[in-house]
């Protein structure tokens, strides 16, 4: 499907739940389309079991809305999902991480983002913006699945920036 007048409204369904999901738990591609539908974080289940770069497993919590987008798919996807993948493409096989790519490039066109704005940057804003209301760095580090703190610790520069704005800005002694 080129675009999204004659898209069904489960493949778009599809879409939004995978891309709830790089940004509302923070996953990789890979680790979105290797769910289980049997894994599906719906009906009561709020984490999933997520194995990772490396073989290192970890447990993430899934937030209500990406449980609910997930669950308006599987609602509406014409296809038994049960026993297989909780993410098929257009006929009923594995998605392919190239059809969220493309996803992203289509959406990032019609929107006028920049190139930087890719699946990948989602897991990034999900980071980001854990950081930016307080989140810690370990735990942080411990829900991307990153090996070394040092991997997480890029997302602090980021912060670092905008904390010295905030600073210069509101502090009465950064406006003399």
């Amino acid at each position: 499907y080129r675009d999204d007048q004659t898209a069904p409204a489960w493949i778009l369904a599809r879409d939004s739940a995978v891309l709830a999901l790089l940004y509302g738990a923070g996953l990789r591609i890979s680790e979105a389309l290797s769910l289980s539908r049997q894994e599906a974080p719906i009906d009561g289940i709020d984490r999933i079991r997520i194995t990772g770069k490396g073989g290192r497993q970890r447990v993430l919590p899934v937030i209500e809305p990406v449980r609910r987008a997930i669950k308006n798919y599987i609602d509406i996807c014409p296809y038994n999902l049960q026993g297989g993948p909780l993410f098929v493409g257009a006929r009923g096989g594995p998605l392919s991480p190239r059809v969220i790519q493309y996803v992203v490039a289509r959406l990032r066109g019609a929107l006028g983002l920049p190139d930087s704005a890719t699946p990948h940057a989602l897991r990034h804003s999900f980071a980001t913006h854990l950081l930016g209301r307080g989140g810690d760095l370990r735990t942080i580090q411990e829900l991307l699945g990153h090996a070394s703190l040092s991997t997480t610790q890029i997302y602090t520069h980021i912060m670092d920036s905008k904390l010295k704005e905030l600073v210069f800005k509101h502090h009465p002694l950064g406006k003399m």
